[in-house]
């Protein structure tokens, strides 16, 4: 199907950008790699009359480290997040979940700053940041502000933006030296997961000093498994440790339930991937 027509425009600096959403009116989509927007066009289940392509704008892309903090721009790719050497020393868990997200041509694509900006509760990059501790850099017509990544994701497809906002950046505290995995399931290869857990464990004399645990598609956003890692700390770094921790991931969520499975079976899963997470983090 063809899109229905809207006026296009390609700013390429970020305050042409920003310009450009607050003189559009209310009708308008802001398109970054394009991988959730373009087939919503092509089906006419939005007809936009503006469309902003944030492609050519530089500004947006790269990574940097700024003194203890990793710093991604919004348009920066998938496979850039995954193979950037400067992620998977300060954000493994991080590299690891943007390695998983559909296929190369997507990873290629598709940009971290917009599946954010998306807010889907199976997309698999929310849950990494979220553990993270990552801070979302937000700019409008009023300047720039700073959002905690827990404050960012308010509902389902819902996030702290303002319609006439960009996410600029997301800036991420260096975790060097902590181990960090994403653990995902699906059916099929290149599906949305199932449920998927991000973890990042920092180890000390082979126990379990700090940990940072986010759950995936287990409610209407990412949420932190915050009882897991209250039980983690001082535990070995072992299996039956471990497990115990991991049998409280499903507390305080709210998993949907579909053709995927119903909620019980999310619950379920949560345990066992975020056991298997956990361990992989930790070297175990």
């Amino acid at each position: 199907m063809i899109p229905a027509g809207f006026d296009y425009h390609a700013p390429t600096t970020l305050d042409e950008a920003v310009r450009l959403l607050g003189d559009s009116g209310e009708d308008v989509k802001v398109l970054a790699g394009g991988q959730s927007l373009i087939p919503v066009l092509r089906l006419r289940l939005a007809a936009p009359e503006t469309v902003i392509d944030l492609g050519r704008v530089d500004e947006l892309r790269g990574v940097r480290l700024d003194g203890d903090t990793l710093v991604l721009g919004a348009m920066t790719s998938h496979h850039d997040v995954a193979t950037h050497e400067l992620v998977r020393q300060h954000a493994r868990v991080l590299s690891e979940a943007a390695a998983t997200v559909a296929d190369p041509q997507v990873r290629h694509r598709g940009t971290f700053g917009g599946a954010l900006a998306h807010a889907d509760p199976a997309g698999d990059m929310p849950a990494p940041v979220l553990a993270l501790g990552g801070e979302m850099v937000v700019v409008g017509p009023g300047g720039r502000r700073t959002v905690p990544a827990a404050d960012f994701f308010e509902d389902l497809f819902t996030t702290a933006l303002g319609e006439d906002e960009l996410l600029a950046e997301i800036r991420i505290p260096s975790h060097d030296g902590w181990g960090g995995h994403y653990e995902k399931f699906t059916r099929v290869a290149q599906q949305w997961s199932i449920v998927a857990v991000a973890a990042a464990v920092r180890v000390e004399g082979g126990s379990i000093s700090e940990a940072r645990v986010a759950l995936t598609n287990m409610g209407s956003t990412a949420v932190r498994a915050e009882a897991v890692e209250r039980a983690l700390i001082g535990v070995a770094a072992e299996d039956d440790a471990v497990r115990a921790a991991a049998a409280q991931a499903a507390e305080g969520t709210s998993p949907p339930s579909d053709t995927n499975g119903d909620a019980d079976y999310r619950r379920h899963l949560a345990t066992v991937l975020t056991r298997r997470a956990v361990l992989a983090a930790a070297g175990a």
